[in-house]
C-alpha cells in the first residue's frame, strides 16, 4: 500500500498546478524560513524539506542549510540540483539523527508532523533537542511549521496556494479531489493538532514555546 513518503516520492502533477506554481509555494516557505535565523553564520537544519527549490535563498541567511529528507528520489533530485552548493547539504533522517549534539542552530519541520503518529512526533522532538544548539544566544531555537490544524495539511495548503494564484486551472483545481492524497488520507489519516495541543506536546518535550507573529509556525526553545 502507498505511504506518505512513496506518495510525494512519485512525480506527479497531483500537488501543483505547474512548475511555477511549485516554486511559488517553496519560495514562500524559504522566504518566511529564512526570517527566523538568528544570525548569517547559523546552521540551519529543515526537516522534510520537499522539493525545496528555494533553498538557496534560506542557504544565502544561514552559514550553512543541511536538507533532510526521507523520499528517495526527491533526495536524489535535491544533491542533484545543489551539488555544486558548499552551504547546502543533503541528508537522509538517519544520517541527520546521527549527527552531533548542538549541530544546529535552528531546526526547522514544516508540514511534516501531520504525517506522523504521535509516539513518531515525540521522538523527533526528543532527536531535534538533542541537535539543537546549546549556544546561549541561539537557545535550542526550533521552529514547527503548518502542523496540520483543522485546514488539512500540506495537500490543502498546496490547495489553498493554488486558489490564491487564480490561474484559472479548473482541471488542476479537480485533479488533487480525484486523486491518491485523499485515498490516502482516509486510509492511513492524518495528525491535526490545535495551537494549545502543540505548543503542551513540546513543553512535553522540554521546549519553551509560543505562536511566531506572522507565520503559521509555533517557534520554540529550551
Amino acid at each position: 500500500m502507498m505511504d506518505w513518503i512513496s506518495f510525494y516520492d512519485f512525480k506527479h502533477s497531483v500537488i501543483y498546478v505547474n512548475a511555477r506554481h511549485r516554486d511559488v509555494h517553496y519560495r514562500t516557505i524559504a522566504e518566511d524560513i529564512a526570517k527566523h535565523v538568528p544570525s548569517k553564520d547559523a546552521n540551519v537544519l529543515d526537516y522534510g524539506c520537499g522539493e525545496a527549490t528555494s533553498a538557496a535563498l534560506l542557504a544565502d541567511a544561514s552559514g550553512h542549510l543541511t536538507m533532510v529528507e526521507a523520499a528517495p528520489n526527491v533526495r536524489a533530485a535535491l544533491k542533484a540540483r545543489y551539488e555544486a552548493n558548499p552551504k547546502i547539504s543533503v541528508l537522509t533522517p538517519d544520517e541527520a539523527a546521527a549527527l552531533a549534539p548542538g549541530s544546529f542552530d535552528l531546526i526547522v519541520m514544516h508540514s511534516v508532523a501531520q504525517y506522523l503518529s504521535d509516539a513518531e512526533l515525540d521522538r523527533l522532538l526528543g532527536v531535534f533537542h538533542r541537535l539543537s544548539s546549546r549556544k546561549a544566544r541561539y537557545r535550542r531555537r526550533y521552529c514547527a511549521a503548518d502542523i496540520g490544524g483543522a485546514g488539512g495539511g500540506a495537500g490543502a495548503a498546496a490547495l489553498r496556494s493554488r486558489q490564491r494564484l487564480l490561474l484559472g486551472r479548473v482541471g488542476g483545481l479537480m485533479r488533487i479531489f480525484v486523486s491518491d492524497y485523499f485515498r490516502l488520507k482516509k486510509t492511513h489519516g492524518l495528525s491535526h493538532y490545535t495551537e494549545a495541543a502543540m505548543l503542551q506536546r513540546l513543553t512535553r518535550a522540554g521546549y519553551t514555546a509560543k505562536r511566531a507573529a506572522k507565520i503559521s509556525a509555533t517557534i520554540s526553545s529550551a
